[in-house]
């Protein structure tokens, strides 16, 4: 039995609502995933500064790129 037009365009709705579902359910998975990165890395630089002689990463890293 053939589909009336408007139950095919129901179930297209259906399934552009879902595919929107879908992209947003992945954006919103890289940008947690993008901020986790983010705060490993500040977390690292901390702990590198922190062992370094009062000096920090980024004045360290001044320091050496002067030396060349």
């Amino acid at each position: 039995m053939p589909m009336t037009v408007e139950r095919r365009l129901g179930k297209l709705i259906h399934e552009i609502k879902e595919i929107k579902k879908e992209l947003i359910l992945d954006k919103s998975n890289k940008v947690i995933s993008a901020q986790n990165k983010i705060n490993s890395w500040d977390s690292l630089g901390k702990k590198i500064s922190c062992k370094w002689d009062k000096t920090s990463a980024v004045d360290e890293i001044i320091q050496q790129r002067e030396k060349v």
